[in-house]
């Protein structure tokens, strides 16, 4: 029965695996791997690192509808700025585009994913990926994003005059990266790698953009509904990223 899921060969009976996405669901902020364990009470941290992460494999739909209408776009930090090398030098820290349509003075649906870079090729991509076309495209000023307009976007940079003007200029996916960068510190004290981050941003979008659901119930039956067309995942891939 449980041949091609995330269930397949392995030795936590259903029931345990039910329990296990129930605590995933039923709390605001997620719980983590250490959690998971002490609550459950498996025998091991590796069994409940391998469950969590299977878990997140089965939070997003693939073939998902994408963003529309107003959309803010921006890159963000996560671990932080390094000394030298301008604004948008990676170096040891992860970079994230975010993407959060904009719904009045509130925040819509959210995209999140780790690049490598700022360049062309990267930023672009992020949008046609996660964006459909026609929308309205609201960034900064860097000029990569002027080539939107010629795929089909309406580009409506915003120009900070100042360094404090930039949140105010883009506040949705200022407030939606700040929001990620508080869950990772306190869910998971920031411990996570750059191959896995991935997979922590896709937890952060299926619960984001479930946060106004009127009962933890739908949320926790989604994720079954998801896990069961979930393809298996071996350990070594999860411990690998892929």
């Amino acid at each position: 029965m449980t041949a091609g899921t995330i269930f397949e060969a392995s030795h936590m009976p259903l029931r345990l695996w039910f329990r296990a996405m129930w605590q995933v669901t039923h709390q605001k902020g997620g719980i983590s791997a250490l959690g998971l364990q002490r609550t459950l009470g498996l025998g091991s941290y590796r069994t409940a690192w391998a469950c969590l992460h299977k878990l997140r494999r089965a939070m997003i739909r693939p073939g998902r509808d994408r963003l529309k209408g107003k959309v803010e776009v921006d890159e963000t930090f996560i671990g932080g700025r390094e000394k030298g090398g301008g604004r948008r030098r990676v170096g040891k820290k992860s970079l994230v585009m975010v993407a959060a349509e904009v719904r009045g003075q509130k925040i819509g649906r959210i995209r999140l994913q780790q690049i490598p870079d700022t360049s062309k090729e990267h930023l672009l991509e992020f949008v046609r990926e996660f964006v459909a076309p026609g929308s309205r495209i609201i960034t900064d000023g860097l000029p990569v994003y002027i080539n939107l307009a010629k795929m089909g976007y309406v580009h409506r940079p915003r120009i900070p005059q100042n360094k404090a003007e930039t949140t105010k200029l883009l506040p949705r996916v200022h407030r939606a990266a700040a929001l990620l960068k508080r869950w990772l510190l306190g869910i998971h004290h920031g411990s996570f790698s750059k191959k896995q981050l991935d997979w922590y941003l896709d937890e952060f979008v299926f619960r984001f953009n479930r946060r106004a659901s009127t009962t933890r119930g739908m949320v926790f039956y989604r994720l079954v509904q998801q896990a069961v067309a979930t393809d298996p995942v071996p350990f070594e891939s999860l411990v690998k990223g892929a």
